[in-house]
């Protein structure tokens, strides 16, 4: 369908197509959900178009999430917008991404816009297109709230140090872990052109915090930082190969983060692989995990993963399996370990850790001590000591935690309520107190 034919349409079959369209771009958390209002109470959900994001102070808040455009020259494989789809197009001009933005915020939908878009024409038209809208948008229309706009590969850079004087955060999607999976599926994208815009955020995000410093005044760049997107089952490579690209990413361009998007079958294509189970969000949830263990936990790609062993254990957290797989380094001593020590306890978060480092300075902590602190007990009480002292008599011994962990209503060693123990074998003889 060409450009000329969606200016046919009423801006809400717009938003409906370009909302649609949007979904499967993973840049925040969506609710995917459709609840309407029955009248007798306040406010519905809708099917797309709102996504969910947190502020710096912890708040979640709204963001109107849409395509610029739908149009693409592009014919990635697993995209539901490729060019050699059979499906509705739209595309809004600069001023009705305005007027949408605020009108949306006025009525107290969103805090916030979320831009992405397919490539109209070429790279550089549609760059202009959305750094006009966002121009616009601080400019004419004065918003002052939260911008998110994906940046167009192979355009221009200086298209995209224009656009991202006006965002608060800017991502380009790296689509694939791998060259070689980007090379199979999307041949017309490059890793090169994917690379290069997000390493000159990089430097002029480095630049321009430096001249905050000197000059008060002078325009914020992207001061949110930049992220980026991988699909995740659509090629072979595994969770270790993933996770080191997720590591090198954050190591070597800075990024804020890596969203993970598990890979869902759209297009009838035979260079797709098809997937009996559905979409693999169990694998995506653990790579979730792992990755706040390396942003957050000090961990490190190689620590939890090899090129031997390969894949996470999906029923285990990555946290778990990374411990019991080390368990000469436990039972760690709650009164005494340091802080990092304390991060690689199964159960044991940032705040936990933080509390129980402050909480010792004044008592000796026991176990009713973590319980209010925020311990996760049921995990961590395979891997602490309080004085010297294990929670309950259990062994430390790789299978018995695994299932434990995993079957936790058969082989918990003691009830629900924590008082009553199972009856212990005579033969269990490595007990560990």
């Amino acid at each position: 369908m060409e450009l000329h034919l969606s200016t046919k349409m009423t801006l809400m079959e717009k938003l409906q197509i370009l909302t649609d369209a949007a979904k499967y771009d993973v840049a925040c958390t969506s609710s995917g959900i459709d609840r309407s209002g029955d009248g007798t109470g306040m406010g519905n959900t809708k099917l797309a178009g709102i996504c969910h994001s947190f502020s710096t102070d912890g708040r979640c808040i709204s963001l109107l999430k849409i395509l610029f455009t739908n149009e693409c020259i592009f014919d990635c494989r697993y995209c539901q917008n490729r060019s050699s789809n059979d499906v509705p197009r739209a595309s809004f001009t600069p001023d009705e991404i305005c007027e949408l933005t605020m009108q949306f915020y006025r009525r107290n939908y969103i805090e916030g816009l979320f831009l992405s878009s397919g490539i109209l024409h070429n790279p550089n038209y549609t760059m202009e297109l959305i750094c006009e809208a966002v121009r616009k948008l601080r400019v004419v229309y004065r918003f002052q709230g939260y911008i998110h706009v994906k940046a167009i590969p192979g355009a221009d850079l200086k298209l995209v140090f224009q656009t991202g004087l006006y965002a608060d955060r800017m991502s380009i999607n790296l689509e694939l872990p791998t060259a070689e999976g980007l090379q199979m599926l999307a041949p017309h994208k490059s890793r090169k052109k994917i690379l290069e815009p997000m390493r000159m955020i990089q430097n002029v995000r480095e630049e321009n915090q430096n001249e905050l410093m000197l000059y008060r005044h002078t325009p914020k760049f992207v001061p949110a930082g930049q992220s980026t997107q991988m699909i995740i089952g659509a090629t072979p490579e595994s969770d270790y190969q993933i996770l080191s690209v997720a590591e090198n990413l954050y190591q070597k361009f800075g990024l804020k983060r890596v969203f993970y998007s598990a890979f869902v079958r759209v297009n009838d294509d035979a260079m797709l692989p098809v997937l009996p189970g559905g979409p693999p969000l169990l694998r995506e949830h653990r790579l979730y995990q792992a990755d706040f263990l390396l942003r957050y936990y000090g961990f490190s790609a190689a620590e939890l993963l090899s090129e031997q062993r390969p894949h996470f254990n999906v029923l285990l957290d990555p946290k778990c399996d990374w411990a019991v797989r080390h368990l000469e380094q436990f039972p760690v001593e709650i009164n005494r370990a340091d802080y990092e020590t304390l991060l690689r306890v199964p159960g044991i978060g940032v705040k936990s850790a933080r509390r129980i480092i402050g909480a010792r300075k004044s008592a000796v902590l026991d176990f009713d001590d973590l319980k209010k602190i925020g311990v996760v007990l049921k995990r961590a009480l395979y891997f602490v000591t309080c004085s010297g002292r294990m929670m309950y008599r259990t062994k430390l011994e790789e299978d018995y935690i695994v299932r434990n962990l995993t079957d936790p209503g058969e082989n918990f060693p003691f009830s629900k309520d924590g008082m009553t123990y199972q009856q212990l074998s005579l033969f269990d003889t490595n007990l560990t107190l």
